[in-house]
């Protein structure tokens, strides 16, 4: 499809011509096929979305500049993330840049919506990717960035036998974290991430009894939040929690609770029987046991 002389992307519906992003080799290929707009005609549709807000116009700046996400895109494939992903999140750049494009400024969009899209891969990669932690400055974010370019500069430009090594030497550090304005430390503990390799927590597979990941063996149950509280609460319940909840009933029923439940004798046989608590009150054995019932179920209460 050829653009006219004055119009391009003649489509009532222009996205359709870019097929969706679950098939990504599809898609690089349709919005490649997009023509490009010149000069004139970027400038024609900015005005029209700047002065009337014209949805269509905005919607053909877009498309026309898909093919630039998809180039940026390709810078970052080395952080381990989907592509497809990353083209994602740039096309929601390159569309802040479409609305924010001032057409008077002599400046072609292609070059505004570079910076556009570009912080919006970098905001997606460092809330997804394990280097989140570190890379909160912004100096350590133009670090987290550029460590693996001016590493492999490095590499290239060193003259020693060893052009294998993969870690930076001490004179490396110092000129990095000068260029970055950051310090040694933290160049070393960024490509000590960097360099590291990702390790499953889970077992990858349940085919064989003897996988044993990191998660059987990282995991502390006793330092667990739910769990500490639950210990603590069970130690109260057992000590000051008891002797208050005591402190609800009367003597007698009090006592028999005690004799019941909470009295160990030498010998280990425990407190009184119902019976023998009966016959000291002069009770039946049913009847000592509805009030230890009741004094149970008083105490219960005093414990909610």
């Amino acid at each position: 499809m050829k653009p006219s002389a004055s119009h391009a992307l003649t489509v009532r519906d222009p996205w359709s011509l870019v097929p969706s992003l679950g098939n990504l080799d599809a898609y690089v290929t349709a919005v490649n096929r997009l023509p490009m707009l010149t000069h004139e005609q970027e400038l024609d549709y900015a005005r029209k979305l700047r002065e009337r807000g014209d949805v269509q116009a905005a919607g053909r700046l877009v498309l026309s500049h898909l093919r630039l996400v998809v180039s940026i895109s390709r810078q970052y494939l080395g952080y381990g993330l989907p592509q497809g992903d990353l083209i994602q999140e740039g096309n929601v750049g390159l569309m802040k840049a479409v609305k924010r494009f001032d057409p008077e400024q002599g400046v072609r969009l292609v070059s505004y919506a570079m910076h556009w899209i570009k912080a919006e891969i970098h905001e997606y990669i460092l809330k997804n990717w394990r280097m989140v932690k570190v890379a909160t400055t912004k100096a350590q974010r133009k670090l987290f960035f550029n460590l693996r370019s001016m590493k492999q500069g490095l590499k290239e430009d060193a003259l020693d036998a060893d052009t294998h090594r993969n870690t930076l030497t001490p004179a490396e550090v110092d000129t990095m974290a000068r260029a970055l304005n950051v310090k040694p430390a933290e160049v070393i503990e960024m490509e000590t991430r960097l360099t590291g390799g990702d390790v499953a927590l889970e077992p990858q597979s349940d085919d064989s009894e003897e996988s044993y990941a990191p998660i059987a063996y990282l995991a502390d149950d006793s330092s667990e939040p739910t769990r500490r509280l639950e210990a603590l609460h069970r130690d109260w319940l057992a000590g000051d929690g008891i002797a208050q909840a005591l402190q609800t009933l009367d003597a007698r029923s009090r006592r028999i609770v005690e004799e019941r439940w909470l009295k160990v004798n030498d010998d280990a046989s425990g407190g009184m029987t119902l019976h023998e608590l009966a016959a000291e009150y002069g009770v039946s054995a049913e009847r000592i046991r509805q009030i230890e019932v009741a004094a149970l179920k008083k105490m219960r209460k005093a414990l909610m």
